[in-house]
């Protein structure tokens, strides 16, 4: 199960995440069980966890601590067994300093860090996602492209403020 918490509106996180009861808001016209709940016994991925409401991420912190959710309306809380793993590019020590990120949340997810360095700090791995991605693309088309010298040489100079996704469209394109 993934979702990705910057792109839920911060007025639907909560019920996305954790679920509604019917006739709670506008437009809950029946029970919605939640991401976690879909989880259960699984795995949830949660990308941009940075970009979590403050008031979600009390919501998550209680999943963390407690294993129980508590649908929106609710009137009890639901236990799940979910392991979660989180993903964020934002600088999440720097957040907790600036009060847009919960300190007891920052330690209950640094459970085990995975620092991804950037592309541009990698060099050496850009020629073979290059070719990754053209075998990838030109199976679609039934074509079998290869990358010239001068085209390695071009996407290892380039500075890829977009990382990966970034050199996986240029290689489309």
């Amino acid at each position: 199960m993934t979702d990705n918490c910057g792109a839920l509106p911060a007025q639907l996180a909560e019920s996305e995440l954790f679920g509604h009861e019917r006739g709670e808001f506008t437009g809950a016209d029946r029970r919605r069980i939640g991401r976690f709940e879909q989880a259960d016994r699984g795995t949830i991925f949660l990308d941009e966890v940075g970009d979590l409401p403050l008031e979600v991420q009390v919501k998550l912190l209680r999943v963390l601590q407690e294993g129980e959710i508590e649908r929106v309306g609710g009137a009890g809380p639901q236990p799940v067994d979910v392991r979660v793993v989180a993903a964020t590019h934002r600088d999440l020590e720097a957040l907790v300093e600036a009060g847009r990120f919960r300190e007891d949340l920052y330690w209950r997810l640094n459970v085990v860090p995975i620092i991804v360095p950037s592309l541009r700090e990698r060099r050496q791995d850009i020629p073979e996602l290059a070719r990754y991605f053209l075998v990838r693309y030109g199976a679609r088309v039934g074509a079998s492209p290869t990358l010239s010298p001068l085209a390695v040489e071009a996407l290892l100079n380039h500075t890829w403020p977009g990382n990966v996704r970034e050199l996986e469209n240029i290689v489309e394109r």
